[in-house]
């Protein structure tokens, strides 16, 4: 298959977009660049997951959508990027988000803005698609570098041990059994799914094309498989579904996507769950040839699996972030509004008429209330001796209440340039972006 060379870098480097052809030398590539061991100890878990993506049908990503920066004369990667395409929602409102991950360029050439370089032609891909967000998971700091805030909790988590396990009685079987998923499990995954949705300011889209690749369509070793488990009643009906990873990580084996139907005891269910994460890791290191002394939930800040297992679950892992970046935050307002308009509804400020100027400093934002109705939201330039803004958030640090982050009372704590002018204006901002819990399970 020919390349498509995006340019020619200069000093020998070109930029080129990914081929079928390239699938084992991204594996090898990225297995070895991402490597907490070093890239002698090639990550296989990383490499599976590049594979997957380039040479398997996926229901998002295209063989494609790798940006690769190589030596124009032998064809040696040298740096490498990509863009998985998903749809996540906001308080049920469908948008379009870019998901970079895979970002890597070998040491001999950092330094040099290839990762710049690569990120501004896949942020050219999302907004072609019509993509709203571009999210990603990353190295601290890094990626503020690229126009992007640490914007929504990722991988929080709660951990116990073999004696915080809640145990059988003698003779007890497990009340719940536990089983792989299959095809026809599906739609009651999805349903499950979806009820479970309500709980999240912001989550993912999965359509059945998603949940058969991730049932059946990754390989084994693939960093982001999680095998499917289904949970039954003594009468094998499913109740409920978790994901696990097909390896030991930090804290043992741990379920992601815990769910049930509604209905159903957590504290009834969660027990067997917490057993079978136990033994499952038992299994994975005496296969590996390692020990595992933890099992975990990881399910975001709070969960109602925590609070069914509470003294099971003594260690904490405080949530990381995922870093979000919004090109066009008036164009994102404008598609959020029937939710805003929802929330000034049922608040105290119903029938609301006025304005509000948001200042980020340099820019900022102008929303206009008609009895309600979000009639308008444009940028706006705040002008500092007119001192005329409603409130003023430094940098990005604005998305961290658009996404239900950070209240108002959190960043002017933390940011001493964050304020308010006027209780109206605070009150306001506090109804439109409450504080809401969020559990991103992004397409990988």
């Amino acid at each position: 298959m020919t390349q498509k060379i995006l340019r020619d870098l200069g000093d020998g480097l070109i930029l080129r977009r990914s081929t079928p052809a390239d699938a084992e030398a991204l594996a090898d590539f990225c297995g070895r660049i991402h490597s907490d061991a070093g890239p002698d100890k090639p990550d296989v878990h990383v490499a599976a997951w590049t594979r997957d993506l380039v040479a398997s049908p996926h229901p998002t990503f295209r063989a494609d959508d790798f940006t690769i920066v190589a030596e124009a004369a032998t064809g040696r990667i040298v740096s490498t990027l990509n863009m998985i395409p998903q749809t996540w929602t906001y308080e049920g409102i469908s948008f379009g988000v870019g998901r970079p991950e895979l970002v890597g360029t070998l040491p001999e050439y950092r330094n040099r803005g290839l990762v710049r370089i690569q990120f501004e032609e896949i942020h050219k891909w999302s907004a072609e698609r019509g993509d709203l967000v571009q999210a990603i998971t990353g190295i601290p700091f890094y990626y503020r570098l690229f126009g992007y805030e640490m914007t929504l909790d990722l991988a929080a988590r709660r951990f116990g041990y073999e004696g915080s396990l809640p145990k059988l009685k003698d003779g007890e079987a497990e009340p719940y059994p536990i089983r792989r998923a299959t095809q026809a499990d599906l739609p009651f995954i999805a349903q499950v799914y979806e009820q479970a949705s309500a709980r999240y300011e912001i989550v993912c889209q999965r359509t059945p094309e998603i949940w058969e690749y991730e049932l059946d369509g990754q390989s084994f070793d693939n960093a982001n498989h999680y095998e499917i488990m289904i949970i039954e009643d003594t009468q094998s009906k499913p109740v409920g579904y978790f994901q696990h990873p097909t390896f030991l990580g930090m804290t043992g084996v741990c379920a992601l996507g815990y769910e049930l139907q509604k209905g159903v005891s957590w504290l009834e269910v969660t027990p067997g769950v917490a057993r079978y994460l136990w033994q499952r890791g038992q299994e994975y290191a005496k296969r590996d040839g390692k020990q595992c002394d933890k099992f975990g939930l990881m399910l975001g800040a709070s969960h109602p699996a925590y609070d069914a297992l509470t003294d099971s679950l003594p260690g904490v892992r405080e949530p990381y972030a995922w870093y979000i970046r919004v090109p066009d935050l008036p164009a994102f307002i404008r598609h959020i509004k029937p939710v805003l308009e929802k929330r000034l509804a049922e608040s105290i400020a119903v029938g609301y008429s006025g304005e509000l100027r948001i200042s980020f400093y340099r820019d900022g934002l102008r929303l206009v209330f008609e009895k309600g109705q979000l009639n308008n939201v444009e940028a706006w330039k705040p002008a500092p001796a007119n001192n005329d803004e409603s409130a003023a958030f430094p940098g990005l640090t604005f998305l961290q209440m658009v996404f239900g982050h950070r209240s108002f009372d959190e960043l002017r704590h933390i940011f001493a340039d964050c304020y308010w002018n006027n209780n109206e204006a605070r009150r306001l901002l506090e109804i439109l972006f409450p504080g809401k819990l969020s559990d991103v399970l992004p397409i990988s």
